[in-house]
């Protein structure tokens, strides 16, 4: 029996995840055309993921999404807010490492 990585397994696990996100997303409507509350759905992921990683995660286009947020009038900012907290402890620990000569 092959073993399976840690990258491996986490990505199925990711995948997982999306598929049950997807699925969730398609019961919240009928065969056809998407429904408000698919709609205000995406929407959440929207805030929450940002618009690339919920088109990637419901498979709709992203100029879909796009249109549904200008005939909203939601505002996306350009990636979700996790990014900028990240990319803030990043700078922080090239500065602490530059500090000390390593860089």
């Amino acid at each position: 029996m092959p073993r399976i990585g840690n990258k491996q397994l986490i990505r199925m696990m990711i995948q997982e995840g999306n598929e049950d996100t997807r699925a969730c997303f398609e019961s919240l409507g009928d065969a056809g055309r998407y429904s408000e509350a698919q709609k205000h759905y995406a929407f959440e992921l929207i805030v929450e993921h940002g618009m690339r990683a919920t088109a990637r995660i419901l498979q709709i286009p992203r100029r879909t999404l796009q249109r549904w947020c200008r005939a909203n009038d939601i505002r996306v900012r350009r990636c979700p807010s996790w990014v900028y907290e990240w990319a803030e402890r990043r700078r922080k620990k090239r500065r602490f490492w530059q500090y000390r000569g390593y860089g």
